[in-house]
């Protein structure tokens, strides 16, 4: 578990943008922003960098520091957490499936560069050129016939080369905290307990998934 105090630091240095790329932070402006002892500004970022929740780098003009993937995470975790307390409106459905090889189809379309352009403005990262495929029990795809208005982005479909690629949709969501989001083809050859989740990075190996792993994907709405 985190430690409050590192939470605090970690949430006041995204708050100065460190969430958007390596901004320049001094333990003394650290100290000033959080009402606390350069010291203990100082203690805080070390303990930061251990944890692997930022990275620091020195230059000429001082220290700059960057929010990595993973303190990220902490932050949206935290955020979800004050979603459930100061929002109760908000629906959460949760799908548990098992994690199963696909036929290799979404490497090939996540490489494309109009559906990258399209999934990255409309999501906020550029997908892993592939899909974690997974297969719902069956208590899930009775849930996920819920989810036709859970907030899905519709993707256009474009020509290229003369050839025709069809559209899509998106619905955001998390698996294991990891920003992650179903995708849904307009043409599909899937049945219903079937579902392929893309994401900024290889899921698979971020999360050490292997076949028939039981996983539990959240998909959160108004």
């Amino acid at each position: 578990m985190v430690e409050a105090e590192d939470l605090q630091s970690l949430k006041m240095i995204a708050l100065l943008g460190g969430c958007q790329g390596p901004i320049w932070l001094s333990s003394q402006s650290l100290a000033s922003a959080l009402g606390i002892s350069p010291q203990t500004a100082s203690r805080r970022l070390i303990a930061l960098e251990r944890q692997q929740f930022v990275v620091r780098s020195m230059k000429p003009d001082g220290q700059y520091v960057a929010i990595t993937r993973a303190g990220e995470q902490t932050l949206r975790r935290e955020y979800a957490d004050y979603v459930r307390i100061f929002d109760p409106e908000r629906r959460q459905y949760v799908l548990t499936g098992t994690v199963i090889s696909g036929l290799g189809e979404g490497r090939y379309y996540m490489s494309l560069p109009h559906y990258k352009e399209q999934f990255s403005g409309s999501l906020g990262f550029e997908p892993f050129p592939g899909t974690l495929n997974i297969r719902l029990d069956a208590a899930s795809v009775q849930v996920r016939k819920h989810l036709d208005h859970a907030g899905w982005i519709d993707i256009p479909g474009f020509t290229a080369d003369e050839r025709t690629f069809g559209g899509a949709r998106v619905l955001p969501c998390r698996i294991r905290g990891e920003v992650c989001a179903i995708v849904e083809p307009s043409r599909t050859h899937y049945p219903e307990d079937i579902i392929e989740v893309i994401a900024g990075h290889e899921l698979r190996k971020t999360l050490n998934l292997n076949d028939n792993d039981t996983i539990e994907v959240e998909i959160t709405h108004d």
